[in-house]
């Protein structure tokens, strides 16, 4: 897997329709990383946006009507020209609005992957599993085997995020053990990561599930060296630092600390 090095050489331009909360974040999480953040919603250009773009990523964090046609247009549009999109189902399940907003969007649009935690990708397919707001109970269930029927159903691959991460394409799976419990109080690290998997796959030729569970991987060491670069400071600076390893990991140190399990 050489994502890493290609997502740098090639500074894809990543299309991103996502929520209020994390925009600045998120377009300098992708600057950090070696990708072009884009940030367009206006119903006007978003189909020409999406046609130029290496990924569409569409999140819908904080809804409104004008937000959901604009990722209508913009995920047509990838479709039409072969251009992969990931979709980020924020609080799916937590109310019907956004469930039935997820549903739309996975019916009229191919996706190239889901991301989500374990609640949001269940309520996407039509499985039950508890959730509060945007964030996902524990719940009782097989992680894997829900990734891979969400993978199966939706055709496309399924990332689930955790405590361990299932990446599944629905005939081939991998658990991600990378990351640190300090990713979740910072408000859009999953938005992020959401992005940089559509990184990923705007190098990957195709690839999607090997070039989302080398995002994922590498999403994780760069949370596990800011976190121990910033122990006992808190989650702002972990934050700053976060951004910064974004920058700094090296496909060498990727190699070392990546924790990638292929299931049989």
């Amino acid at each position: 897997m050489t994502y890493l090095a290609n997502v740098r050489l090639q500074n894809p331009l990543v299309h991103n329709i996502t929520n209020i909360v994390v925009t600045n974040f998120t377009a300098n999480g992708l600057l950090a990383l070696g990708a072009s953040p884009f940030m367009a919603d206006a119903h006007e250009e978003v189909q020409d946006v999406a046609k130029m773009s290496g990924a569409v990523v569409l999140n819908i964090g904080t809804l409104n009507d004008h937000t959901i046609q604009s990722m209508l247009l913009a995920g047509q549009s990838a479709n039409t020209h072969g251009v992969p999109v990931v979709l980020d189902p924020v609080g799916a399940g937590a109310t019907a609005y956004r469930t039935d907003v997820t549903q739309a969007l996975t019916s009229q649009i191919q996706l190239a992957a889901l991301r989500g935690n374990v609640a949001e990708v269940a309520n996407v397919v039509g499985e039950r599993w508890s959730s509060k707001g945007v964030d996902a109970g524990e719940g009782e269930g097989d992680v894997i085997a829900l990734a891979q029927k969400a993978a199966r159903k939706l055709v496309c691959t399924v990332i689930i995020t955790g405590k361990e991460d299932v990446i599944s394409n629905g005939d081939n799976t991998y658990i991600v053990s990378n990351g640190h419990p300090i990713l979740t109080k910072v408000t859009g690290t999953g938005c992020l990561l959401t992005s940089v998997v559509g990184a990923f796959l705007a190098v990957s030729n195709g690839n999607f599930l090997e070039a989302s569970v080398e995002a994922v991987s590498f999403y994780g060491v760069a949370a596990e060296i800011a976190a121990r670069l910033t122990a006992h400071q808190g989650p702002g600076s972990f934050q700053v630092e976060f951004l910064n390893q974004l920058a700094l990991v090296t496909p060498e140190i990727f190699k070392e600390m990546s924790q990638i399990k292929k299931l049989t």
